[in-house]
């Protein structure tokens, strides 16, 4: 299917996505893909990247700065220019019908009359409007970005409106994830699995890893390596279940004071130096003062450090929620820079002149050891002591000291451990004051009653399984004060796909950290556990979807 114009017709992607909707088999959905990335491959090679990000519904890697800045409102003023109706008809066919692409389409299937002058659609010019988008700037920007959607859905046929909606706003709904995508990639190009997640891993780009698949293969993939400017997923820690057991299972580790706030990873090339959160968001502009940090105390070489920012008040860690005010800041810089002051704790290092992800952690800690010129109330590293099981208290200390500081608790860190990242593993294991909590998304809630029947009250949340989709898992009302209450319905009223009566369906963005007493098995819920006793502890603005926990590890956490 090839426009004489422009290349494979946006039809055939969205072939592709109404057969990878068709089935929850995930061995069937990693098939679909491969075959589809072997015939790209082979007609049109120069497709593959853009085909295999928007197989995830996305049109940059997750690390991107760029962004199509459309929201829901301009993208539903779009579609009721396109089909000729008010926007709050296309707000009510969206509740009616769940989400904003099966509303598109039914909206366009009763579209009356056809645009002149529209052309079938190819997957380039699909990719050619959304970028045009994310470089629209300046003034009359809205209007500009509303003008080029609305040029590419007059061409559109229904379930390419859908589709095109949906990715506009990066929920494609097909329950494909990463490793699916990698899994296709490994069947359509005979590399083997492991080669794959391993170029994935240092890259953090799908787009790449599927062009050298197809041209250079396993040889190919192997040359692919870190490097400064690109952040890469960070390692991940399980809960330890104890200081003394933990340490005894590894011989001897590295403990470290677990500090509570925005854990980030700084890059430094040439003379640029970005700092990413674990989102992978480049919020360099919002904290200068790191920035700053690092260009003063740390080589003029490239490199990638990892470590915590935290704000301090008379030499004490305040609360979470003030950091997230600095990092989410566009405005007033210089003067949230003298009122929420940031200190950074260094951690590890990932890159010095060369890729150290290999090197065990020991030999990492002696690498940033010697590269950070430490400047108190700005720049440290993190308090750690080494521990044998003959000294286990030595851990006890830290860990008593840390809490008494205002910290979370403490890291166990195996030495001999490489850095794997987007990994959760027993090589790096957290101890905290507090009992664990769970990280969950947001997919409903039930509006209250009496004087908070305008505020949703209670949310209904989901852990992701392994194909990306959200299964619920609990009810959560207790700890939303007045406060968080009203931020949240805030939050929550523009994600409503639905409403019944006092439930809603919420499109999944906002998560929360949630405590609970303890994981049971339930039927009800369809992760198959519920929680008892949740409670909202905040709002987790730092984290992406990809972030929150998993059903695996619920059943893991419970098994424990």
């Amino acid at each position: 299917m090839k426009d004489s114009h422009d290349g494979t017709s946006y039809s055939k992607m969205v072939e592709v996505y109404e057969e990878l909707d068709s089935t929850t088999k995930r061995l069937e959905k990693t098939s679909i893909l491969a075959k589809f990335f072997n015939e790209i491959g082979n007609e049109d090679s120069e497709l593959l990247p853009v085909v295999t990000l928007l197989s995830l519904g996305r049109v940059f890697p997750t690390w991107s700065e760029e962004e199509l800045g459309i929201g829901s409102k301009l993208l539903m003023k779009a579609i009721a220019l396109v089909v000729g109706v008010k926007p709050e008809e296309v707000e009510d066919k969206q509740r009616d019908a769940g989400d904003i692409g099966r509303a598109a389409q039914e909206l366009f299937s009763k579209k009356k009359q056809a645009t002149l002058f529209s052309r079938k659609l190819t997957i380039k010019k699909v990719r050619s409007n959304l970028m045009k988008m994310a470089t629209v700037s300046g003034n009359r920007a809205q209007s500009k970005k509303l003008e080029i959607l609305r040029e590419l859905l007059s061409s559109a046929s229904p379930t390419e409106a859908k589709y095109i909606t949906r990715t506009v706003i990066e929920e494609l709904r097909v329950g494909v994830g990463e490793g699916t995508i990698r899994d296709a990639l490994s069947q359509a190009f005979g590399v083997d699995k492991a080669i794959v997640e391993r170029a994935h891993m240092l890259t953090n780009d799908l787009g790449l890893v599927a062009e050298v698949s197809k041209e250079e293969g396993v040889e190919g993939l192997q040359k692919l390596s870190l490097n400064p400017g690109k952040p890469v997923k960070p390692m991940l820690a399980q809960l330890s279940p104890g200081i003394e057991t933990s340490i005894t299972e590894m011989g001897w580790a590295f403990c470290e004071t677990k500090y509570d706030g925005i854990r980030v990873q700084i890059h430094r090339l040439g003379d640029e130096v970005n700092v990413f959160t674990r989102r992978l968001e480049n919020i360099s502009n919002a904290v200068p003062e790191i920035v700053e940090y690092i260009k003063k105390d740390l080589p003029h070489k490239n490199f990638i450090v990892e470590g915590e920012i935290i704000v301090t008040r008379d030499g004490k860690p305040i609360s979470f929620q003030y950091i997230l005010q600095r990092v989410r800041r566009k405005y007033d810089i210089e003067r949230m820079r003298n009122e929420v002051p940031l200190k950074l704790y260094l951690f590890d290092v990932l890159y010095y002149g060369e890729p150290l992800l290999d090197a065990p952690f020991e030999k990492r800690r002696e690498v940033l050891e010697s590269i950070v010129n430490i400047t108190p109330d700005k720049i440290e590293l993190s308090e750690q002591v080494k521990v044998t099981s003959e000294s286990v208290q030595e851990a006890q200390d830290l860990f008593n000291n840390s809490i008494k500081g205002g910290h979370e608790g403490i890291m166990i860190k195996d030495p001999t451990a490489p850095y794997i990242p987007g990994i959760r593993g027993k090589k790096m294991l957290k101890f905290k004051a507090e009992p664990e909590t769970l990280d969950l998304v947001v997919v409903g809630g039930t509006y209250g009653k009496g004087k908070r029947a305008h505020f949703i009250g209670s949310y209904l949340l989901a852990a992701q399984d392994e194909d990306n989709e959200f299964k619920t898992l609990a009810h959560a009302a207790t700890g939303l004060d007045d406060k968080t209450l009203q931020e949240l319905s805030e939050l929550s009223e523009p994600l409503i796909t639905s409403k019944v009566g006092r439930q809603v369906q919420i499109a999944p963005q906002i998560i929360l950290e949630i405590a609970y007493s303890e994981i049971v098995k339930s039927p009800e819920y369809e992760s198959g556990y519920s929680l008892r006793f949740p409670v909202v502890k905040r709002i987790r603005n730092d984290l992406s979807l990809d972030d929150i926990d998993t059903v695996d590890r619920i059943n893991s956490m419970f098994k424990e």
